[in-house]
Formats: structure tokens, C-alpha cells, sequence
């Protein structure tokens, strides 16, 4: 069976070479500063309180915590031995944050 394969279209994609010189234009030709990096994702919120950087942080190492341990259930081996490693770093995290949490209960009860 024989197929019929088309030519490349002999014009360029003007859509594709407008987008092209858009950016030339905004990083090598610009006269002003050099853009600024894009921001990242996620970000905390800078008016957040400390029990709430706090308490989010605890619960973020219990959660990494309980799912090592979810995770670890069904690996073998060397495998097993890396996530029980991460899930031993996560608790230790955990009992840090508990630790700064009990303190600041302190501060705040004084």
C-alpha cells in the first residue's frame, strides 16, 4: 500500500515567528531591566501567625509521617529501608514541632 506523505507547508507559521520576535525582543532587545523570575507556586502568607506556620508545619510532618509508614507496608528490600529511614527524619521533625509548639502555649499562657 502506498501513502501519499504531504510537503511541509513552504511558508513560515507566522504565529510561531511573531511569538519568536516577541521574546527576542522582551530578553535581548529590552532597554529596561532584566525581567524579574516568575514567582514561585506556592507561598506562605506573610501576615500568617506563628501558631499557624506552627501548627500547619506539625501537621505536614504527621502527614509525611503516616504515609512512609502506608507506603513502607509494601516495599521490600533496600526500598523499605530509604522510606523507614525518611519516615524515622519526619518523626524527629514532628517531635521538633511539638517541642516549639509546647513553648509557645507556654509564651502564650504567661
Amino acid at each position: 500500500m502506498f501513502k501519499i506523505t504531504p510537503n511541509p507547508p513552504n511558508e513560515p507559521d507566522l504565529k510561531l515567528n511573531q511569538a519568536a520576535h516577541r521574546a527576542i525582543d522582551r530578553y535581548l532587545n529590552s532597554e529596561s531591566d532584566p525581567p524579574s523570575p516568575p514567582p514561585g507556586l506556592f507561598s506562605v502568607a506573610a501576615d500568617a501567625s506563628n501558631e499557624t506556620l506552627i501548627t500547619n508545619s506539625y501537621e505536614t510532618f504527621s502527614s509525611v509521617t503516616a504515609l512512609l509508614l502506608d507506603l513502607s507496608e509494601d516495599l521490600t528490600g533496600k526500598q523499605r529501608d530509604v522510606a523507614l529511614a525518611i519516615h524515622q527524619l519526619s518523626e524527629l521533625g514532628v517531635l521538633l514541632m511539638d517541642r516549639l509548639m509546647e513553648r509557645e502555649a507556654a509564651v502564650a499562657g504567661s
